[in-house]
């Protein structure tokens, strides 16, 4: 796919009238793509939370997160979820693996899994309400435990989720972080001289699981809502992670300066960035412009507009997803889509279908 085509469709005539119209039922903005020797990443729009959908070639899927609980207007994310599944042409979604237990993230999953059957689930344990200030928290972890009891794997750092045809590596979990370099990482990272720390964090989102995939030369790293003390211990004295191409940025773009230490996301130098933000949720000025510093960085792709920025601390409009406040949003999500040995990535806003190729360093 060169630069700028839109997102490839299926051939037959019906079947994809079938699924616009399903689309379109569930104001989900995913636009449904062909089958083909592509990994695919679906980053769904639940405005502010976490919910990226995953499926290798032949055709397993993960969903990392599952959005909000139901709002008052209706199952908004769930139904999102959903037409990501069915545009993915999926008939249910293989495992759901949680970072962590805030409700943006978990609170969803009930919802979700009345959709889109999840058949095994993978977390970071039971929540250590020591960790927690975040109310409902037992409720959300009640709810969760309700439809995970029986097919549930507790993970930690350095184990591997079995997926077919991509290595997904867990990175961080339950306040650990990975102890040994992988992806060529290793040696002296001179950014941790003078850099700033910050206390050690008591929230669940220190204690949220991040995983490192890989297909081929391409690889994507999400740590959910990982904190800034736990982002330095992944980056010094050494880090411990090397480089990747695609970032899903922590927190959904350094939520309130509680993540993306300088020291660790400029050490991972990724080519391309997405943030997951919404409206008026992450992404700030701050946030932005560390973003932009990141060596080598080729493009950040965003959610939503933020809102509370200016013109300049939002990258061009062509690659923002969803440009309205929360009661007008359309839910438009970002796919990318991998090539074979993961030689070069296409990423697509499916608001206008502008799509952009990157050769995987």
């Amino acid at each position: 796919m060169r630069s700028g085509q839109a997102v490839s469709r299926g051939n037959a005539t019906t079947w994809l009238a079938g699924v616009l119209a399903l689309t379109a039922w569930l104001c989900s903005g995913v636009a449904p793509v062909e089958a083909a020797n592509t990994l695919r990443i679906y980053q769904i729009d639940v405005e502010g939370g976490g919910a990226a959908l995953i499926v290798t070639p032949s055709g397993q899927s993960m969903l990392i997160d599952s959005g909000s609980p139901p709002p008052p207007t209706g199952e908004r994310d769930s139904k999102r979820i959903a037409a990501a599944m069915q545009a993915a042409g999926l008939t249910k979604i293989n495992y759901l693996f949680t970072t962590h237990y805030d409700g943006d993230h978990v609170g969803g999953a009930v919802a979700a899994n009345n959709l889109v059957h999840f058949d095994r689930f993978f977390d970071h344990g039971d929540p250590d309400m020591a960790y927690n200030q975040n109310p409902g928290i037992e409720d959300r972890f009640k709810g969760y435990m309700g439809i995970a009891a029986g097919k549930r794997t507790i993970v930690k750092p350095a184990d591997l989720i079995p997926f077919d045809g991509a290595r997904v590596q867990v990175i961080s979990g339950a306040g650990e972080v990975l102890k040994t370099p992988i992806n060529g990482g290793g040696g002296p990272n001179p950014l941790c001289q003078g850099a700033e720390q910050h206390p050690p964090d008591q929230t669940e989102n220190s204690r949220a699981t991040g995983v490192l995939l890989t297909y081929g030369k391409f690889t994507l790293l999400d740590l959910g809502d990982l904190t800034w003390d736990k982002e330095m211990a992944l980056a010094c004295p050494e880090n411990k992670l090397g480089k990747v191409s695609l970032y899903l940025a922590t927190h959904h773009g350094f939520f309130n300066d509680m993540s993306g230490a300088p020291a660790h996301v400029w050490a991972i130098q990724p080519q391309v960035v997405i943030a997951a933000n919404g409206p008026r949720k992450a992404l700030s000025q701050t946030a932005y412009e560390r973003i932009m510093k990141i060596p080598g960085i080729e493009a950040l792709w965003q959610s939503h507009l933020a809102l509370a920025n200016d013109r300049a601390h939002n990258t061009a409009e062509q690659m923002i997803a969803n440009l309205e406040a929360s009661q007008d949003c359309q839910g438009h999500a970002i796919i990318v889509e991998v090539a074979a040995n993961g030689e070069s990535f296409t990423v697509t806003n499916t608001r206008n279908n502008f799509a952009k190729t990157y050769h995987t360093r």
